[in-house]
């Protein structure tokens, strides 16, 4: 890794704020807005799945809740390992200066490659529908300022779930496990 200069330490962005712990909303933004948003997500990743995909689906809201972006894990169908339902979002939401009111709702905490999308362009909030089957970036993204809301929901462990449970070779393929 490259050793830092005073130059790109000066060029670095101003710090982020602290991160908030797991569940704190954000805004005006409730628990049922998330959930809402959640739902796009879901429909991504159940359209994956039907397409014989990882059921993983991700959506780009701005912090008013308007869909900027939706997408879904598209490695299989595509033959692109690069194409996680968070990059397919991303890239669908189009180009805008600022990130940093974005929220990034996705049914899977997202991985680390996901979760350097996310530090990459300043997205400063992250909804994952569950972390219990893959925690991923998480705590790194807490650690450096995003905020990270948890919904834990019973729908997205169980779609995933079931996925894991008919295609393990998939799931570790998609995870990075041999």
């Amino acid at each position: 890794m490259p050793r830092e200069t005073a130059a790109t330490q000066a060029a670095k962005p101003a710090g982020r704020p602290a991160a908030k712990p797991a569940g704190t909303l954000v805004g005006k933004l409730s628990r049922k807005d998330y959930e809402r948003m959640l739902e796009v997500a879901l429909v991504e990743a159940r359209l994956g799945l039907a397409e014989g995909g990882v059921p993983i689906g991700a959506a780009l809201f701005d912090s008013a809740g308007k869909l900027l972006g939706r997408g879904r894990n598209r490695r299989v169908q595509d033959n692109d390992p690069s194409m996680h339902a968070e990059t397919s979002a991303f890239r669908n939401a189009g180009r805008r200066a600022s990130y940093r009111d974005t929220i990034m709702v996705t049914t899977l905490a997202p991985c680390w490659y996901c979760s350097g999308l996310v530090r990459q362009f300043g997205i400063g909030t992250v909804v994952a529908g569950e972390s219990a089957t893959f925690q991923g970036g998480l705590a790194w993204l807490k650690e450096n300022g995003v905020t990270v809301v948890d919904l834990d929901s019973a729908e997205c462990k169980a779609l995933l779930g079931g996925f894991i449970v008919a295609r393990p070779e998939v799931w570790n393929e998609d995870i990075g496990v041999e």
